[in-house]
């Protein structure tokens, strides 16, 4: 039957990408869902970063790192355009204070398998020569890697064989009289599958409710900045130590830390902010100020280089900052895979690993329970703050 599949995926997302790819090679035939283009939402908003420098031990490291593997292993299949550069990050800290709470930080995850290096004062310009002096040292991380985010997400899609229908939206899901789903309901007909996965991004709390269920995911805002064309100036991902600050914040305000790349086709990306908004994407001008200042305190020579667009993205919030992965507790058949926050597209392998997992009965290669979406679910107790 043409329209009949074993599992629909809602969303062209790289997260919906990954789960299509990873659920194909499961053995399972996938239909791929999304009311717009691919990449339409979050991932096309995205730096492209593929970070284990950034997180605490815990499941979301351990998702990481599994997903630094599982990245490097793509790019041998995926071709060139998905500009998948294993460049490394570079943490500066301004102070001792500062570099005293990143050293700390280092010894944390070096236990729990990240590799990091400490870089003193002077050996700063070896890695990035048009850093700002006077800094008091950093830590490199060999395993931070980035991508182009939507040709990552187009080329794994393609590479999944997955049938991909766009700009068709979900309106609703179809269940039997039993409650089991068994098909999605769009606005242009139904599609059958007994699993569905939720990949919709920031948009993932509202399918849940047209699935009949509930994950409070929310969206907060940032923009990037990016400059015109430049020579090599920047050759890692660097950022200055209180973005690990800002990531781990639940704070609604509006928040900015300087992260600074070059990239393959030459322009220079400049975040990070967040604030949580809901879905306004107006331009905020002091966001764009205080990016453009942090970046060219850290990088002087970007002081006179134009800055040729910017552009917003929501990031897909879950209050404990861990996402949504797994079978919802309510709706048999109705799977999550959405909530990372600024980390999808870094999460996204290792995500479609463990829905292709769950889906086939395959062993899973860690422990997906902190992920579980039914931890939001009523008398599950409170989320973690």
């Amino acid at each position: 039957m043409g329209n009949s599949s074993d599992v629909i995926v809602v969303g062209a997302g790289v997260v919906g990408a990954a789960c299509a790819y990873y659920a194909t090679r499961s053995g399972l035939s996938v239909t791929v869902i999304d009311r717009g283009p691919v990449a339409g939402g979050t991932t096309g908003a995205g730096e492209g970063n593929l970070l284990v420098s950034d997180k605490e031990p815990g499941p979301e490291l351990e998702l990481a790192l599994l997903s630094t593997r599982l990245w490097r292993q793509l790019a041998e299949p995926l071709p060139l355009q998905i500009e998948y550069e294993a460049k490394g990050g570079l943490v500066v800290a301004s102070d001792a204070v500062a570099m005293e709470t990143l050293r700390e930080f280092a010894k944390r995850q070096e236990k729990a398998g990240v590799l990091a290096e400490e870089i003193p004062a002077d050996r700063l310009a070896d890695l990035e020569p048009h850093l700002a002096p006077g800094l008091a040292g950093g830590f490199h991380y060999p395993q931070d890697a980035q991508v182009q985010p939507a040709l990552a997400a187009a080329h794994l899609l393609r590479a999944s064989g997955a049938r991909i229908r766009l700009g068709e939206e979900v309106t609703g899901l179809l269940a039997a009289t039993t409650g089991e789903v068994t098909g999605v309901r769009t606005t242009t007909g139904t599609v059958h599958a007994p699993h569905v996965v939720n990949a919709t991004g920031t948009w993932g709390g509202e399918l849940a409710r047209r699935a009949g269920t509930e994950l409070p995911v929310l969206p907060r805002r940032g923009f990037v900045l990016v400059t015109e064309p430049l020579p090599r100036v920047v050759r890692h991902k660097v950022y200055a130590a209180d973005y690990v600050a800002d990531v781990a914040s639940g704070s609604a305000a509006l928040q900015t830390s300087p992260v600074v790349e070059g990239t393959p086709a030459g322009p220079v990306l400049i975040g990070a902010s967040r604030e949580r908004v809901g879905f306004d994407r107006t331009l905020s001008v002091e966001a764009l100020r205080r990016l453009a200042a942090q970046a060219t305190a850290l990088f002087p020579v970007l002081a006179g280089v134009r800055a040729v667009r910017a552009y917003a993205g929501f990031r897909p919030y879950l209050p404990d900052h861990l996402p949504a992965i797994g079978r919802d507790p309510r709706v048999p058949g109705l799977l999550h895979a959405c909530g990372h926050e600024g980390a999808g597209i870094g999460l996204a392998p290792a995500t479609g690993v463990l829905i292709a997992g769950m889906l086939s009965g395959a062993e899973l290669p860690l422990d997906a329970t902190p992920f579980s979406p039914a931890r939001f679910a009523e008398g599950s107790g409170p989320a973690a703050p």
